[in-house]
């Protein structure tokens, strides 16, 4: 049986979190998020997880073992992974898709939602140290972020879309839903099946 992996692209505090729970916990995926490995690099240093210091590391591993270096890792992992599907959380540069998209059943998903509700779930959240105190125009500023910047370009790649921006649960997990029938449509019609 051949596995379906699934990449999430979006902007901060859309809803990729979400979905990939979602998928985990309704249709038993596994998952592998680019952030984790940044995160344990900087446990292990014993340093703090602020977004300037995750940008910052991200951006230093990259330059030093090349652009794909994460992109490579999670590829690898994905494939390694025993379930029949995987939610890669944290797609965000074009080099990421040049990776995933070889892949053998891979599909992107785009996650949006309006800038203002974005704002308000980070700052709920409150993931990264010193979120919860940013004002909205930080928020905005974060977006220009070199991690942030290829985010919309690689959006643009995506065959499946899903807008998150009304607030509730019940509607997202339809339109996860709804997204995860066509996928599976897709696959069964490249003569590929998952139980």
């Amino acid at each position: 049986m051949s596995k379906i992996i699934i990449g999430l692209v979006g902007p901060m505090a859309s809803g990729k979190d979400v979905v990939k729970k979602y998928l985990e916990e309704k249709h038993n995926a596994k998952s592998c998020k680019f952030s984790t490995i940044i995160r344990d690099v900087l446990d292990r240093l014993g340093v703090e997880k602020s977004r300037e210091n995750m940008v910052n590391m991200s951006t230093s591993l990259r330059i030093l073992f090349g652009e794909d270096l994460l992109a490579r890792v999670i590829a690898k992992d994905s494939l390694e992974h025993d379930a029949p599907i995987v939610v890669i959380d944290g797609v965000r540069r074009n080099s990421d898709i040049v990776n995933l998209m070889g892949l053998p059943n891979f599909f992107l998903i785009s996650i949006d939602a309006d800038p203002e509700v974005r704002f308000k779930r980070m700052v709920l959240r409150n993931e990264n140290k010193g979120d919860a105190e940013k004002t909205f125009e930080h928020f905005m500023a974060d977006h220009k972020l070199e991690t942030e910047t290829q985010i919309p370009e690689v959006m643009s790649e995506a065959k499946f879309k899903i807008d998150n921006t009304e607030d509730t649960f019940p509607v997202l997990y339809a339109k996860i839903e709804k997204v995860f029938e066509e996928i599976k449509a897709e696959s069964a019609a490249q003569h590929i099946t998952i139980e």
